[in-house]
């Protein structure tokens, strides 16, 4: 297995495009395409659905991506460990909870290996940081705001789950429904004072933070629960999403930043890949 092979699947998965992908590899097409089928043959797969407009990944394609990203990552540390020592940046970068691993994995390790050197630190949003990746409402004075993800909050139900059957979730469905509560939650936040306003009271099983756990429940058919309408749910066959009838279940989730106290390479690249998810 080649390990441009590796680099070039990863490239049509992200960018959901030969084109696109050959495009960023510098590439001709049809060579990017003979790799991506000798990967299959190798492999004995299908990695890619072919659209009227690009590509999908199969489920054999999803699980390849992670590994083929570990590996990609592990090739690149072993490059640098052999090339000149580069000056090291430091980065502290605040994170809200539940923002969806798989896509705060991929934007962090885009983030690491655009800017080599790079001493990233995860910490708590209000912690003292370079920048913060937060929902809007925690935008303080000062700070700029560079728009990442709109996320749409729906009801995930297990599978099999008769409330499934509906098209639409309403509020009066929620009266005695087995319901893990997530805190903090923007969606719970707004929807819960509306179940209150016309007397309707869910069968409240867990009180949790994090959506990974929230959907563990759900997979185990314990409640249903409100989670982002991501897009690597959609493809879990375990849990079912459901849109709710009621505005305002929204958040939108972005990078904050003082453009006075923060600068320097370290952001201007963070910002780039922000404004990419944002395009």
């Amino acid at each position: 297995m080649d390990i441009r092979h590796l680099k070039y699947f990863v490239a049509v998965y992200e960018q959901g495009s030969v084109s696109a992908a050959s495009r960023q590899c510098f590439i001709a097409q049809p060579s990017l395409s003979a790799a991506i089928r000798q990967l299959e043959q190798q492999l004995d797969v299908t990695l890619f659905k072919r659209l009227p407009k690009g590509v999908t990944p199969t489920e054999d394609g999803e699980r390849l991506y992670g590994h083929a990203c570990r590996l990609l990552s592990q090739f690149q540390a072993l490059q640098r460990s052999f090339t000149e020592p580069v000056d090291k940046i430091r980065f502290r970068l605040g994170l809200v909870r539940a923002l969806g691993v798989e896509r705060m994995s991929d934007l962090l390790r885009q983030f690491s290996v655009q800017l080599p050197g790079l001493e990233l630190q995860l910490v708590e949003p209000d912690d003292s940081c370079d920048a913060r990746i937060i929902t809007e409402e925690l935008l303080k004075s000062g700070e700029q705001f560079q728009p990442m993800y709109h996320d749409q909050f729906q009801l995930a139900l297990p599978a099999g789950y008769p409330l499934a059957l509906k098209p639409m979730i309403e509020l009066q469905d929620f009266h005695q429904l087995a319901l893990i509560k997530r805190t903090p939650c923007e969606a719970w936040q707004r929807l819960y004072p509306a179940l209150v306003r016309q007397g309707i009271e869910p069968d409240i099983r867990a009180d949790i933070q994090t959506i990974e756990y929230a959907l563990g429940l759900v997979s185990a058919g314990v409640a249903c629960a409100l989670v982002p309408d991501f897009e690597q749910l959609r493809q879990r066959q375990d849990v079912l999403l459901r849109p709710i009838n009621m505005t305002g279940l929204t958040r939108r989730i972005g990078l904050a930043y003082h453009p006075v106290k923060t600068s320097g390479v370290a952001l201007e690249t963070l910002l780039r890949l922000c404004q990419k998810l944002a395009a």
